[in-house]
């Protein structure tokens, strides 16, 4: 299942914070966004990240992934807007889903949005919802359910979707707590068909009253966490200790990996673009923030027409702000089912992606010809191969098992079961599979029960170290590849 392309364009280009590309808008900004998310009745989601997100997304390649793809990414704290600054694009404010959410709820009782609540407790999401049509009273509140706590994987998702389905909202708030919220949308926004999705966190408990936000003087001057701090001390001291300390270690890194040779402001220089079906972009010397903004429109023209080939060879320095628009437009391209490459690009620039952690998410080639050859192979591979080998059935899945692809990898993956017989051993190879999220896991582990049922052994092999890195955090490691420790 293609992407459907995002409805909305922003009018700057991202800052990539180790990876992360929060988008520059304002709280006013974001509000007109989702009023257009909403009228375009496409699926969206975003995401208010903070510091503790970033960290976690450091190790967790899914979380990295999640954020990356988003269609709105918000800046959750005030050391993202600081570390905006000191990496040379300064972010206008943090967008916090407690500040943005009030202002939210009060546009959808103007706009006549239906909004509904998922997830928090069932004392607390009862709680801001009877709250909320108080001070709301002519607001759409048309659900605030609280699912049975358990782990992602193990939860019921069809009855979830079917609540949210039946109920049509235009806004669907998701209670679940980080990063199990991002990861339960990722798998689902898709099927909910929800215009806005957005992960809250501890805000129903701030609508609810179960916990109370910072004085304004402590939310203006970025202390609001020491206050939050307070609250649950024995919870919040070692997140919020290690994920500073870690976090700004890491700016540090980007800043001194970037700093040497952003000291001068040459010109933009131009964007060349050769005639062919793939079109090969040459990239200017520099990508800066002064250049980004000038190059993205016909950067993004050349992504909607087509495979693009991005010809780095002479770019000799990206900042956060280019590496942001790299982000933006690997997305898009994505969304449209197409392939974007960086040929060549220098050892500084490789360097910086793999510092951000970026390199796995962009397909970096040596040579046009290489990417030309790689297009026409992956056009000619199945998602789904398979061979027989005595009494046993052999299956290779193939490049990305991810929400978007798990119900075509199922479908097609079935049709090659129907044969089965008891007794039979059956392996899928996935030696070939790119990358692996949370919906992937779960189809591995579908196929790995009903077969079970069905008296067929079922083995999963050569996995590539960023699936098992997934397998690691859903704790299914050992059960879905057999393997002892």
């Amino acid at each position: 299942m293609q992407e459907l392309p995002s409805t909305v364009r922003l009018a700057h280009s991202p800052i990539a914070i180790l990876g992360v590309p929060f988008d520059n808008i304002t709280t006013p900004e974001t509000l007109e966004l989702i009023g257009e998310m909403i009228a375009s009745g496409q699926p969206h989601y975003g995401v208010t990240a903070n510091v503790d997100f970033i960290v976690q997304a450091l190790e967790d390649v899914e979380l990295r992934r999640i954020l990356f793809d988003a269609h709105l990414v918000m800046a959750d704290g005030m050391p993202i807007v600081w570390a905006s600054k000191k990496l040379g694009n300064p972010l206008p404010e943090r967008v916090t889903g407690s500040g943005m959410i009030p202002h939210l709820l009060k546009l959808a009782e103007q706009k006549d949005w239906k909004v509904f609540f998922l997830g928090g407790t069932e004392r607390s999401v009862a709680t801001a919802a009877e709250k909320t049509r108080a001070k709301h009273p002519r607001l759409q509140l048309v659900g605030a359910y609280s699912p049975p706590f358990k782990p992602l994987l193990e939860m019921d998702h069809a009855g979830i979707l079917r609540r949210i389905r039946e109920a049509k909202p235009d806004i669907l708030l998701v209670a679940f707590g980080c990063p199990k919220q991002e990861k339960w949308i990722n798998m689902s926004f898709r099927e909910a068909g929800v215009p806005f999705v957005v992960g809250v966190g501890a805000t129903i408990d701030f609508l609810a009253g179960t916990f109370k936000r910072a004085p304004v003087w402590m939310q203006k001057s970025g202390t609001e966490w020491i206050f939050r701090m307070l609250q649950e001390p024995k919870r919040m001291v070692g997140r919020y200790g290690k994920g500073l300390r870690v976090f700004t270690i890491a700016i540090m890194r980007q800043w001194w990996q970037l700093r040497s040779r952003n000291t001068a402001r040459p010109a933009a220089g131009e964007v060349e673009t050769s005639q062919s079906d793939d079109p090969v972009v040459s990239a200017p010397s520099r990508i800066d923030a002064l250049a980004a903004d000038a190059i993205s429109g016909k950067l993004r023209r050349a992504v909607e027409s087509g495979h693009v080939m991005l010809d780095m060879a002479r770019t000799d320095f990206v900042d956060s702000t280019g590496f942001g628009l790299l982000i933006r437009l690997r997305k898009h391209a994505r969304e449209l089912g197409h392939q974007f490459f960086l040929i060549t690009p220098r050892p500084s620039v490789v360097a910086a992606l793999r510092l951000m952690k970026l390199d796995e998410f962009f397909s970096i080639q040596s040579s046009i010809a290489g990417a030309r050859l790689l297009i026409e192979r992956m056009a000619r591979t199945p998602v789904v191969n398979s061979a027989v080998a005595g009494s046993d059935l052999q299956i290779q899945w193939v490049g990305e098992v991810t929400a978007s692809t798990a119900i075509e990898l199922g479908a097609r993956t079935e049709s090659e079961l129907a044969q089965l017989s008891p007794g039979m051993t059956i392996a899928i190879d996935l030696r070939r599979v790119t990358f692996m999220d949370s919906a992937g896991i779960g189809l591995m582990l579908r196929f790995k029960k009903s077969l079970k049922r069905r008296d067929v052994n079922l083995t999963f092999l050569n996995p590539a170290q960023s699936v098992r890195t997934v397998l690691r955090f859903t704790k299914l490691e050992e059960y879905l590849l057999g393997e002892t420790k």
